[in-house]
C-alpha cells in the first residue's frame, strides 16, 4: 500500500469519526428520548394493570356464578378437573375436562435434551407473566345472556381412552355443547356440534377462538433455535408467511386462513380449519433467556359455528416434527376429500430459485443418502462430494478462465506500457478487449460459473438448519449436528462471541482462508498500478471474510459448518490439482493457435466492444469540440 492510499484511509477514518460525533445526541434530544421512553413504559404499565384488573373482575364474577344455583352454568363452574389421554404409536394427547381441550402433546418418537419422550407444551408451562398454554372457545349469547367461555367450565367425559374421546358442556336437560376427538397419527380431529343451544346464543354463526401457546426450548442452543421459531400462518389463496422471528410482532389479517402454526425449529403445532378462519389477530413477543420458553404466541380468529346444530364445526391439529414428508402425508388428511392442507409450507427454504433447489434437490438427495443407514456426519460428506462433482465442470471453466487471462499477461503488459497517459484509458480498455477476443479469452468467464453456484451454497444455509434428521446426531466431536459444537465454553457471554467456541466453524473460517489464498494466486495480475492496488484491497477483504463469518457462524449447528468445511476443503483441492493439471504456457499455444486460425475471419464484435468504441468516439468528438472552443477563444483575443 502505496503513501497516498494510507493518507486516504487516514483522511476517511476522521471523517467518519467527525461525522459521528456531529451526530451525536444533544442532552436535550437524550432527555427528550428518555422522556418518551418513560411515557411509553407508563401506557405499558397502565395497560397491564388495567387488563389485571379486568382478568380480576372476571374471576370475581364466576366466583359469584358458582354460587348462583340458578344460573345456567351453574354445574359446569363447579367440578373437578381430569385428564383424558389419547394415545398411538406416534403422540400421546392430553384431554381436560376443564375446558375441555388439548392441554398436553407427547411425541414418543423424538426426546428431549434429558432423553425422555420430548413434551411439545403443556398447560403448567410458566414464562414470567405470560399466558400459557390454552385454547379458549368463546359462543356469544343472545342479548341479555353472558357469553360462554370455555376455558372456565367444567366438560363431562361422554367417551374417553384409546385414539376418541367425547366431552359435553351440558347446559340443561338436553342442552349443551359437545367437542368429540379422533387421533389418526399427528393429527387430531376436533369436532364442536350443539344441540338446543339456538334458544340462548346468538345466531350470528360463528364462534371464537383464543389460542395461547409458550414455544418450549427444546434444542441446546437458545439463540439459534428462536430464530427458527415463528407465529406462521396460511391464506387460504397466498403462501405461507410468518411474524417477525427475530422481534416482538402482530398483525391483523382480512383475508381467510386455512391455517395458523406455533412453530419451532423441529416441532410445530398447527390448528387447521375445517372452513377457514376469519378475522385474525396474531402476536408474537420473545421470552429472555433462562425460562426454557422461546417466545409467547397468541392468535384470536372466528369460525364457523351453527347453534341449532345441523352442522357441526370441524378443526384439525398437527402435533409433530417440520418433517417434508411426515407434513406432506398429513396434508393430505384434510377434513374435506381432495383439500391439499399443505402443511409442508412451514418449512422455510429459502427464496424461490432457491427453495426449488432445495424442494426438487436437495431434500431427495439427502433423503437417499439418509436412507442407506450411515451416519449424519458421513451422508454430509456424501452430500458434499455429489455437489462439489456436479458444480465441478463450472470450477474448472472458472479456473481455465483465470489461468487464459494469466497466459495474456505478457501481452497486456505491452499494452499498458503503450498507453500510459489518462486520457488514453479508453484506447487500452479497448485493445484489452480486442486481445481477449482475439486469443478467445473472456474476463467474465470465471464469474458466471461461480454465479451459478451461489444458489446451491445459500440452498443449503437454509436445507441444514431444518432437516430434523440431524437431530442429536452425533458425529466425531459434535454430539449434536442440528447445535453448535463447543470445545470451549464459559459462563459470560462475550458479544458476537457469546459463550463458546465451536470447531468446526474454526475449521471451516481457517478453511476459508487457505481457499482464498489459492483463489487468490489464480486471479489474474490486471497489470496498471491502480487497478493493482485496488485488486490488493479486494484480496485483503477477503482475508476478512472468514473472520466476519466465525462471528456469524459460531453458534449455527455443527452441521451446517461441518458442511461448509468440507466443501470448502474440496474446493482447496480442486483449486490445488487444477493449478498442476491446467499448463498456462500449453494453454497460450492453444490460444496463439486459435488467433492464427481465425486470423482472416474476425470474431464478432461483443456488446462491451461495441460499447467501449461508442464511448471512445464520443470522448474524441467532445474533445474536437473542446479544442474548436479553445481556438475560438484564443482568436478573440
Amino acid at each position: 500500500m502505496d503513501k497516498r492510499s494510507i493518507i486516504g484511509y487516514i483522511l476517511i477514518g476522521f471523517v467518519l469519526i467527525g461525522y459521528f460525533m456531529l451526530n451525536q445526541p444533544s442532552p436535550e434530544d437524550i432527555a427528550r428520548q428518555q422522556r418518551y421512553n418513560d411515557s411509553i413504559a407508563l401506557v405499558e404499565k397502565g395497560k397491564q394493570l388495567a387488563e389485571k384488573a379486568q382478568e380480576q373482575l372476571r374471576l370475581n364474577e364466576i366466583e359469584e356464578q358458582k354460587k348462583d344455583s340458578s344460573n345456567i352454568l351453574f354445574n359446569a363452574l363447579n367440578g373437578t378437573e381430569e385428564t383424558i389421554t389419547l394415545s398411538n404409536e406416534y403422540i400421546s394427547v392430553d384431554l381436560s375436562t376443564l375446558g375441555g381441550c388439548v392441554s398436553a402433546v407427547t411425541l414418543k418418537e423424538y426426546n428431549d435434551q434429558q432423553g425422555k419422550p420430548l413434551v411439545m407444551f403443556d398447560k403448567r408451562d410458566k414464562a414470567g407473566n405470560f399466558d400459557s398454554n390454552t385454547i379458549n372457545f368463546i359462543f356469544e349469547g343472545k342479548q341479555g345472556v353472558r357469553n360462554i367461555a370455555t376455558d372456565e367450565l367444567y366438560f363431562t367425559p361422554m367417551v374417553k381412552g384409546g385414539t376418541e374421546a367425547a366431552m359435553r358442556l351440558s347446559l340443561g336437560e338436553e342442552r349443551y355443547i359437545e367437542f368429540t376427538y379422533k387421533l389418526n397419527g399427528y393429527m387430531l380431529d376436533m369436532h364442536i356440534d350443539a344441540k338446543n343451544m339456538d334458544d340462548i346464543l346468538s345466531s350470528r354463526k360463528s364462534a371464537g377462538i383464543e389460542w395461547r401457546q409458550l414455544a418450549r426450548q427444546h434444542e441446546p442452543g437458545y439463540e439459534f433455535e428462536q430464530r427458527f421459531t415463528s407465529l406462521t400462518y396460511k391464506p387460504v389463496n397466498d403462501d405461507s408467511d410468518y411474524l417477525s422471528e427475530m422481534q416482538d410482532d402482530s398483525e391483523k389479517f382480512t383475508e381467510p386462513m386455512k391455517w395458523i402454526a406455533c412453530k419451532n425449529q423441529f416441532f410445530s403445532c398447527i390448528m387447521i380449519a375445517g372452513e377457514d378462519f376469519s378475522d385474525v389477530s396474531l402476536d408474537s413477543k420473545k421470552i429472555e433467556k433462562g425460562q426454557n420458553m422461546l417466545k409467547s404466541f397468541s392468535a384470536n380468529m372466528n369460525v364457523p359455528f351453527d347453534p341449532t346444530g345441523v352442522k357441526a364445526t370441524g378443526i384439525q391439529f398437527y402435533f409433530g416434527p417440520n418433517k417434508f414428508g411426515t407434513l406432506q402425508e398429513c396434508s393430505s388428511m384434510s377434513l374435506n376429500a381432495g383439500d391439499d392442507l399443505e402443511l409442508e409450507e412451514i418449512i422455510y427454504f429459502g427464496w424461490p430459485i432457491v427453495r426449488w433447489i432445495n424442494r426438487y434437490f436437495i431434500m431427495y438427495l439427502f433423503d437417499g443418502l439418509s436412507g442407506l443407514g450411515l451416519n449424519m456426519g458421513l451422508v454430509l460428506i456424501l452430500l458434499t462430494i455429489i455437489i462439489k462433482t456436479i458444480v465441478y465442470p463450472f470450477t474448472k471453466k472458472s479456473y481455465v478462465s483465470s489461468a487464459k487471462m494469466r497466459a495474456l499477461k505478457p501481452y497486456i503488459d505491452e499494452i499498458n506500457a503503450k498507453y500510459t497517459k489518462k486520457e488514453d484509458a479508453l484506447k487500452k480498455q479497448q485493445e484489452i478487449m480486442g486481445l481477449y477476443s482475439k486469443y478467445g479469452a473472456s474476463p467474465m468467464g470465471g464469474c458466471l460459473p461461480m454465479l451459478i453456484q451461489m444458489p446451491v451454497f445459500i440452498a443449503l444455509f437454509n436445507f441444514v438448519p431444518n432437516a430434523i434428521e440431524l437431530r442429536q446426531e452425533s458425529f466425531l466431536w459434535a454430539n449434536d449436528l442440528s447445535a453448535f459444537d463447543s470445545i470451549i465454553s464459559w459462563d459470560q457471554p462475550i458479544w458476537l462471541i457469546g459463550n463458546h467456541i465451536s470447531l468446526f466453524c474454526l475449521l471451516f473460517c481457517v478453511t476459508q482462508i487457505v481457499n482464498t489464498y489459492y483463489t487468490s494466486k489464480m486471479q489474474p495480475s490486471m497489470g496498471s498500478s491502480e487497478m493493482e492496488q485496488q485488486q490488493k484491497m479486494m484480496r485483503w477483504m477477503m482475508y476478512l471474510m472468514p473472520v466476519m463469518f466465525f462471528f456469524m457462524f459460531n453458534d449455527y449447528s455443527s452441521g451446517l459448518n461441518f458442511y461448509y468445511f468440507v466443501s470448502t476443503l474440496i474446493s482447496v483441492g480442486i483449486f490445488i490439482y487444477l493449478r498442476r493439471a491446467v499448463k498456462e504456457d500449453e494453454l497460450l499455444k492453444k490460444m496463439e493457435a486459435y488467433a492464427e486460425s481465425n486470423k482472416n475471419n474476425p470474431a464478432k464484435k461483443s456488446n462491451m466492444m461495441a460499447r467501449l468504441e461508442a464511448l471512445q468516439e464520443q470522448q474524441r468528438r467532445l474533445a474536437e469540440e473542446q479544442e474548436k472552443m479553445r481556438k475560438a477563444r484564443n482568436g478573440k483575443k
